[in-house]
């Protein structure tokens, strides 16, 4: 994996540590995460395992032989063929994947439980809480692009394990994703990883990794003992999962635009981005909301992200300039420079450690656990006021990923009438990918719609030219 760079600017390396073999770990209060270079973990992981989830059975896989050589591609192709053979074509298998999904203080009870119940089982959780990262094999094809995203977003709970910070999600056509666990890894640093193997061929990666040929790799599978009671928690949990995903509407937007395009009327493509989304959402809604924007700040040691809010006073003017009638067409594309201008300024902001607000959230996390020892056992009134509530109450929650290999991505939202926008705006193209509560989807919807209306008329704004009068090349997919 290449060096870290943001515009030729180093970026911190610190979370390709966890790239491999990190899980989290429920817990009550608080979780833990199970990674390599950690005290209880020193050095690098040494495992050469992976995690094979093929309709609701799990099996372990070793892809890295005992001399430590990776298989060959065929090698771990005919490993792959045995877990499909091995796992039937019936009903699905006994996982207790869905068991990730309950609250995390349930599952760290279920967890114990498992553990206590059989040695074989603490044996297990080992092999699947260690391996180097999780595939899931699906049996069925989605139908569409939106399928595909919202089986990538959750799926088939039996045939996941969500504590996995790293697990690739393969169609039968070969199509794949990537479904993550934040505790330790940002997005972007495994899209980087994807990206360096999409970059090379198998035969390239295996010239380079030293593989070699050492006969099919070994398979077994990964059976949990169960009793009564945890076969019916298994299978609640699995229920309540289906119809929390089933109460998630989502939707796919390919607009007619990219970030070349952007750049050829002067202004930053994550700028037009974003004042896209606040005016289709005024437009869709009647009103503006808090906007979360995750922004890296991986120039730092150990950074992550933070939360950038999106609407300043130069984009709430930009919207009203924007369904102004009086406004001309020159007050409007000068409303539209400085929020776009606006909007630059806060990111760098935020990527150089100069907004409040993660840091404002870890001390309101700190004071829930342990106010009373640190003489603050009361909430702060600053956590308690009318502006950090409304803050943190988002309307739509958006992040990109940068990606030519990435189509459509997912990202949840965050409240019960929040929107949750994942999109990439590239080179060569403007997607979007659109989740809400089922209950707001008609929100969703009318936002769908209004997007590639404003890209028009945004694009024949900074044009000079007379706004056309419907959408043009919009692509929904619902």
């Amino acid at each position: 994996v290449p060096p870290a760079t943001q515009r030729g600017v180093p970026l911190s390396m610190d979370q390709h540590r966890f790239l491999f073999s990190a899980c989290r770990i429920p817990g009550d209060p608080q979780d833990t995460a199970r990674t390599p270079y950690t005290d209880a973990w020193p050095g690098p992981s040494r495992e050469r395992h992976v995690v094979v989830l093929h309709r609701g059975r799990a099996f372990r896989m070793d892809v890295v032989g005992p001399e430590g050589r990776p298989h060959v591609p065929g090698e771990l192709e005919d490993g792959l063929r045995r877990v499909v053979a091995a796992s039937g074509a019936e009903a699905p298998g006994p996982s207790v994947g869905p068991l990730t999904t309950t609250a995390r203080a349930a599952w760290a009870r279920s967890r114990e439980r498992l553990r206590a119940l059989d040695a074989r089982n603490a044996a297990t959780l080992d092999d699947i809480e260690t391996a180097l990262f999780c595939v899931c094999l699906e049996h069925e094809q989605p139908e569409d692009v939106v399928a595909a995203g919202t089986g990538l977003l959750a799926g088939d709970s039996r045939n996941r394990w969500f504590d996995k910070s790293v697990s690739f999600v393969v169609h039968p056509d070969g199509t794949a994703g990537y479904n993550g666990e934040h505790c330790r890894l940002d997005g972007t640093t495994v899209i980087a990883m994807i990206d360096a193997v999409l970059g090379r061929t198998a035969a390239e990666h295996a010239d380079a990794s030293g593989a070699r040929p050492q006969g099919s790799p070994a398979v077994r599978p990964l059976d949990l003992v169960l009793d009564d009671g945890l076969r019916a928690d298994v299978q609640d949990a699995h229920e309540a999962f289906c119809a929390y995903a089933a109460s998630t509407a989502t939707a796919a937007v390919a607009l007619d635009f990219d970030s070349e395009r952007a750049k050829r009327l002067g202004v930053s493509p994550d700028a037009f981005a974003q004042l896209t989304f606040q005016l289709a959402h005024r437009r869709a809604t009647g009103h503006l909301g808090a906007t979360y924007e995750s922004i890296a700040t991986r120039t730092f040691r150990h950074g992550r992200t933070e939360a950038m809010r999106v609407v300043t006073d130069e984009i709430a003017a930009f919207v009203e300039a924007m369904g102004d009638p009086e406004a001309t067409a020159g007050g409007r594309r000068a409303a539209l420079r400085a929020a776009a201008a606006a909007h630059v300024a806060r990111a760098r902001e935020c990527q150089a450690g100069r907004a409040p607000e993660q840091h404002l959230w870890a001390l309101q996390m700190l004071q829930g656990r342990r106010g009373a020892a640190l003489g603050v056992p009361g909430p702060s009134a600053l956590f308690d006021s009318p502006g950090w509530r409304i803050l943190r109450d988002d309307v739509l929650s958006t992040s990109a990923v940068p990606s030519v290999n990435v189509r459509y991505w997912g990202f949840g939202s965050t409240s019960e009438r929040c929107i949750g926008v994942a999109y990439a705006l590239l080179p060569d193209r403007f997607r979007l990918f659109l989740s809400t509560p089922r209950p707001v989807a008609g929100a969703m919807e009318a936002f769908a719609a209004a997007l590639p209306v404003v890209v028009a008329e945004l694009e024949a704004l900074l044009e000079g030219d007379v706004p056309p009068a419907g959408p043009r090349g919009v692509h929904p997919s619902r």
